[in-house]
């Protein structure tokens, strides 16, 4: 269980890592990311929240050791990602791709991203277990890839990333 101030301090290591890597402010960057969700249709009023139950329902369904992440490390790790990537349903591209609907996904295969040479060619198909090795060492695992993030080394936290992923875009095994 966790102790009642560390709610806080995940929420407070969230918004730091979220501004980490960007030339705006948090806010400026969320007001950005708002706008990209606009205008593509979506937001989060139009998408039904998922509540706390149904997420844990859906992380349970997962397979080992998915169904074991910790969402709310996952979703401050995710802080690290959210200055390029987004996660919502036709979400905007942004330096990296809209994740939405990635597990299952051929890589180098969402609409109007300019991938790098390496990605075109590799012959990945997005699942919890090529995310992990990526994650790990997206440089080292795919040699020529453009992401210049350095990777995740614990693996405790690349599982909650993961699982925080597999939950927020509504990923069913």
């Amino acid at each position: 269980m966790r102790k009642p101030g560390s709610v806080f301090a995940v929420a407070a290591v969230a918004a730091a890592l979220s501004a980490c890597g960007q030339s705006q402010s948090g806010q400026d960057a969320s007001n950005s990311q708002a706008a990209a969700s606009a205008a593509s249709g979506t937001s989060a009023a139009t998408q039904p929240a998922m509540g706390e139950a149904e997420k844990k329902a859906l992380l349970a369904s997962y397979a080992a050791p998915y169904n074991q992440a910790d969402l709310a490390n996952g979703e401050a790790k995710f802080g690290l990602c959210r200055s390029c990537h987004t996660i919502t349903p036709g979400g905007a591209n942004m330096t990296g791709p809209n994740l939405h609907g990635v597990f299952g996904q051929k890589a180098a295969s969402k609409p109007n991203y300019n991938y790098s040479d390496a990605i075109k060619q590799a012959n990945i198909t997005w699942d919890a277990q090529h995310l992990d090795q990526w994650l790990a060492d997206p440089k080292g695992y795919l040699p020529g890839t453009k992401m210049t993030f350095a990777g995740l080394k614990d693996a405790n936290d690349r599982r909650d990333l993961i699982g925080y992923l597999m939950v927020e875009t509504g990923f069913k095994p």
